[in-house]
């Protein structure tokens, strides 16, 4: 088997990305796959059944059965410490202890230690054990050629959190490019949606919006895993890369992150600490892109926000009369260490969750954005960052509609139409 995978991903005096034994190694590999399907629902269907059996994340089954196979082959890793097995080893440990020959290590956005406040350069090297860790989030953020001239395999082990801003997915499409320019095969070891159940929505990204917080036309709230997204990403965009996606076993898509016997989910970023803070995330988000705090600096980001200019029983109010599925909204206070309104006193809001599987979050985004825009006009700044919050939510068309006063009925129709044409690639049920 070694000398076979070797053969199918070493460098040609010129690099292949399918040679003759890639058959064998497919045929080998294919337990590893289930079933690519298609479908367009925007929810999940029903409440999970028990689990009768742990999870594994692709590193876990490269652990099991993988990492013998690449004992021969030059390996670069796209990871942090948060991509761990599932006994709580980090990844490249694991890989270091079954001889794979690691070259180096590459960190995106928040760095390797994942202790870098969002949109902050990481910029640097360090050392992980002997390892030299290169930053794919600094002055540049696609892997050097020179780099990925030093490897035979280039593989990719991040935690994302099932939000189309989310960087990660970036990082992962910026390395298939890379890849694919310089005929080195990528691989990625598959790791849960965290919110996986929860409602497709949001608009599909205007080719206008492309950047770094939105990378690819999927829904914000996409319900894929990075494999899948990978997967779709090579169809779209390389389909000469050399792509192999480690799958995951155990793992459905009527899940939340927690609720798999054997995983623990660890902050993908300072500021994502729990997956009660991922389901919540894509419904404040956007508040990063006006003059409204989304609660960083404190001990509730993304699950609270407000301003000292805000009368928190008031919005709190509002929001409970829209009656949304799935959540109530409780006055609060709270000073941020770090970020908007450092040292002062802010007067908002605290989402609770009553209902995940019922809880739509970016209807609940959108009513915020509604409700905090009606009520302070001039102070929310919906429209004060125009360029970064179109970026963020993929298209203009949102705070257009916000602006000019349009129903919470209106924009969620609007939005769905424009999902209508999408269909993900699937490898899970």
């Amino acid at each position: 088997m070694t000398e076979c995978l070797c053969r199918l991903i070493a460098k040609n005096s010129g690099r292949s990305s399918l040679p003759a034994p890639a058959f064998l190694f497919f045929l080998l590999l294919l337990p590893l796959f289930l079933p690519c399907s298609l479908h367009a629902a925007d929810r999940s269907a029903s409440f999970p059944a028990l689990a009768v059996e742990p999870l594994l994340s692709g590193i876990d089954r490269l652990d099991v059965s993988r990492c013998s196979e690449l004992s021969g082959l030059r390996v670069g890793l796209i990871t942090n410490e948060a991509a761990a097995t599932g006994t709580g080893e980090p990844g490249y440990a694991m890989m270091l202890r079954h001889g794979v020959r690691l070259q180096y290590l590459m960190a995106p956005e928040h760095g390797f230690a994942v202790n870098v406040e969002a949109g902050r350069s990481a910029e640097g090297t360090i050392l992980a054990g002997n390892l030299q860790v290169h930053s794919l989030y600094g002055s540049t953020r696609i892997p050097d050629a020179a780099l990925l001239q030093q490897i035979d395999l280039l593989i990719f082990d991040l935690q994302d959190v099932g939000v189309r801003c989310y960087t990660y997915l970036s990082t992962m499409k910026n390395a298939m490019q890379a890849c694919s320019e310089t005929r080195t095969a990528f691989m990625v070891l598959d790791r849960p949606n965290p919110i996986a159940p929860l409602a497709r929505g949001g608009f599909m990204l205007e080719p206008r919006q492309v950047s770094f917080v939105g990378a690819e036309d999927i829904p914000f709230i996409h319900a894929m895993t990075l494999g899948e997204l990978a997967q779709l990403i090579k169809a779209r965009h390389f389909p000469d890369l050399n792509l192999h996606v480690i799958s995951m076993q155990g793992w459905s898509r009527n899940r939340f992150g927690d609720e798999f016997p054997g995983f623990t989910f660890r902050s993908p970023s300072p500021n994502i600490s729990s997956v009660e803070t991922a389901i919540v995330y894509p419904a404040t988000v956007l508040l990063e892109a006006t003059r409204i705090s989304e609660g960083r600096g404190t001990d509730a980001p993304f699950l609270q926000f407000g301003a000292p200019f805000i009368d928190p029983e008031r919005i709190a109010a509002s929001l409970n009369q829209e009656n949304l599925p799935g959540v109530r909204f409780f006055p609060v206070s709270f000073i941020p260490t770090t970020s908007k309104f450092k040292g002062k006193r802010c007067n908002g809001v605290r989402l609770s969750i009553t209902n995940r599987r019922e809880f739509n979050a970016f209807m609940t985004g959108v009513a915020i954005l509604q409700t905090l825009h009606c009520h302070y006009p001039s102070e929310a700044g919906i429209d004060h960052h125009k360029a970064f919050f179109d970026r963020l939510a993929g298209t203009s068309r949102l705070r257009e509609m916000i602006m000019s006063g349009a129903s919470l009925e209106g924009i969620m129709s609007e939005s769905r139409q424009n999902r209508e044409g999408f269909l993900p690639a699937l490898l899970y049920p």
